[in-house]
């Protein structure tokens, strides 16, 4: 079966669980797009994707260099992040490929492996204690949905979270876990405005997840508070600051943004970056470039390896590596043509992108 995007409960095959119990790949969760994916706005169908701000904002001049602040030189939790050296990963699903033939067709191309390989899970799924076809080394993270927060609150779902927690901790190698991402959209039955307008509430959840997983000593995870680059609605109140658990409860902070709208990266990144950098590692979890025609998506790659290098914090790059995106025509892979491809390689084998 084809694998659907933010869609709950297809089966895809890059879902194998190492446990051998069934697993449902949630493929492409959190793109931020213009147009509607899917038609569904319940706790179990699609979700639609962010609006895009005017081109005024798009093009709004980045901040000085000299705003940023200083570097932290470890952090992370159990997958550790390092000032000036980025891991580079990617939710990696094309098109009558297995994971594995994937992988391969990418260490040809790139000559190096992906470091982080980016999986995602319905909120009902068994999570998986490794992602079968991944490479020898490289960093599972798993982006796992939510559900309606007083369910998450009254306990009917225990059960499922501690026995993922225990799936998660099985082989004690350090993962990341992305739960709940973009919840400062209005897209997803875990976010504040599908809860009443309500960030507490998704905070209170975040920390009762992470006491579940405490509780069953899966404390082999990375835990990775990742939003969505624009609050959609645009408001005080679900301002994206009002989801932060607190730095005792956060080991990364991460965000999604698409070059749909020739948006500049410190357009879409810098906020967060600025926020939040100076004390915790930060990945841009979901990342990838619309293709103009040209050298188009070539140059933003070239203009986004600029600015991950101007900026030290910026620990890991997961991209949205994928042709498989079913409703939208935009194909996402990194080798749409030749150009894009030779621009991400020279990327991805930098000095800077050696993490």
């Amino acid at each position: 079966m084809s694998p659907t995007h933010r869609a709950e409960s297809l089966v895809s095959r890059r879902a194998a669980l190492a446990g051998g119990a069934a697993a449902v790949l949630m493929t492409a969760g959190g793109l931020g797009l213009v147009r509607l994916l899917t038609g569904g706005r319940s706790a179990t169908t699609g979700s639609p994707p962010t609006p895009q701000p005017s081109a005024a904002a798009a093009s709004a001049s980045p901040a000085p260099a000299k705003t940023l602040p200083a570097p932290v030189k470890i952090g992370g939790g159990p997958v550790v992040g390092y000032s000036n050296k980025t891991m580079l990963g990617a939710y990696l699903e094309l098109s009558g490929m297995s994971l594995r033939e994937a992988v391969a067709l990418r260490r040809k191309q790139l000559g190096r492996d992906y470091k982080i390989i980016h999986v995602f899970y319905a909120w009902t799924d068994s999570l998986p204690a490794s992602v079968d076809g991944a490479p020898a080394g490289s960093i599972p993270m798993v982006s796992w949905r939510g559900t309606y927060h007083d369910d998450i609150l009254s306990g009917k779902h225990d059960s499922l979270i501690r026995a993922n927690a225990r799936r998660l901790a099985r082989d004690g190698k350090p993962k990341f876990l992305r739960w709940g991402w973009e919840m400062n959209g209005s897209w997803y039955a875990w976010s504040g405005p599908k809860n009443g307008n309500n960030p507490a509430g998704y905070v209170e959840c975040w920390k009762y997840l992470r006491k579940l997983f405490k509780d069953e000593g899966a404390d082999n995870i990375s835990w990775v508070w990742s939003i969505n680059w624009n609050s959609q609605p645009d408001t005080t109140a679900n301002r994206f600051q009002a989801y932060y658990p607190g730095d005792q409860h956060v080991d990364w902070v991460a965000i999604s943004g698409y070059n749909l709208h020739r948006e500049r990266p410190a357009t879409m990144f810098d906020e967060l970056y600025r926020e939040y950098a100076a004390r915790k590692p930060m990945m841009i979890s979901e990342v990838g470039s619309v293709d103009y025609g040209g050298n188009s998506k070539g140059d933003w790659n070239t203009q986004f390896g600029k600015y991950v290098a101007s900026r030290p914090n910026i620990a890991a790059v997961c991209w949205f590596d994928t042709d498989t995106h079913r409703n939208y025509s935009e194909t996402w892979r990194v080798d749409t043509n030749a150009h894009s491809l030779a621009t991400y390689k020279a990327m991805a084998r930098s000095r800077r992108f050696a993490g």
